[in-house]
């Protein structure tokens, strides 16, 4: 295994000289453009690697899947998906017009910012301080990673050049989709975001969900598996923007990227898969990761279609 990664990372890697960094938020613009890193975690709790698989970013939209989930657990599924539907677009993750479109009122998916802005909104906890350590406490446990923590510097720089997503929040504040103190929801929002780990941390979270909740090296049951089975089916039609059908096709197992240059994937009852690669295509994935998790998934036969 560990050949194959090593192989297939030097093959991809060139593709970074394709993509661009996410120059909308200052911070993200100091990666390095042709770092490329692969984490594999099995169902035995065996772990493979490649590349800069230990160079820390920032979750940025992958940080959706955590709050969707605490959503669930805090509100039940019912009470979620009357706030923010489950159906994938084809406009960009940012587009104001989904929600000007939608029948509904409500953002099409919680993949997309006002979605994900949306569920942020329904987590429990008395002030965002609460709120926003339920949400590092979890990601501490699903990575066995205790020292996961904010990058200051990429918060300061969302939160002060997030002018879409307040767009996006105020647009929903005016409709009656989006409840409670706009700024407080938002300050939440770039925080979680801004949450700082490795793909190594990305291909434990992915083991978790691939074993249905169960944390493989402790035996405890963090996340009720009908809600694994949800949000894995939300990450292969929505999990990778507007390219998700696409990568369907190619990759077929449920993923999730980030700006920061991150993908989590997680193949149910065989992997975990964290991604690490900066430069991104013009929908926002990381360009050699996309070509990286495509070759593996062909190498190792992993699709679930």
């Amino acid at each position: 295994m560990f050949n194959l990664l090593n192989t297939l990372v030097e093959k991809n890697r060139e593709y970074g000289k394709e993509g661009k960094l996410a120059s909308y938020i200052p911070a993200l613009l100091e990666a390095n453009p042709n770092d490329l890193g692969i984490y594999l975690v099995d169902s035995r709790g065996k772990e493979y690697y490649s590349g800069e698989y230990d160079k820390k970013f920032t979750m940025q939209s992958i940080s959706k899947i955590v709050t969707l989930i605490l959503a669930i657990r805090d509100n039940g599924r019912y009470n979620v998906f009357k706030k923010v539907d489950v159906e994938p677009t084809g406009m960009g993750f940012n587009s104001i017009v989904n929600l000007e479109a939608s029948d509904t009122g409500k953002p099409y998916n919680p993949m997309i910012n006002a979605g994900a802005i949306v569920t942020t909104s329904l987590i429990d906890g008395k002030d965002v301080e609460e709120r926003f350590e339920k949400i590092l406490d979890f990601m501490k446990a699903v990575t066995n990673n205790d020292k996961i923590t904010v990058n200051e510097s990429v918060y300061l720089s969302e939160k002060e050049t997030g002018n879409r997503n307040r767009a996006l929040a105020y647009f929903m504040k005016s409709t009656g989709a989006l409840e409670g103190d706009v700024e407080e929801i938002l300050d939440l929002y770039f925080k979680q975001c801004s949450i700082e780990l490795t793909a190594r941390d990305l291909a434990r979270f992915g083991a978790v969900l691939a074993n249905d909740g169960v944390i493989p090296w402790t035996n405890e049951k963090i996340i009720p598996k009908e809600v694994c089975r949800i949000v894995k089916t939300i990450m292969v039609t929505c999990g990778m923007y507007d390219a998700s059908g696409e990568f369907a096709v190619n990759v077929g197992i449920p993923a999730k990227s980030g700006v920061g240059g991150g993908i989590i994937a997680t193949v149910p009852r065989k992997y975990g898969i964290g991604i690490y690669g900066p430069a991104l295509d013009d929908r926002g994935n990381s360009i050699a990761g996309i070509n990286l998790i495509k070759d593996l998934s062909q190498e190792l036969d992993l699709s679930i279609f």
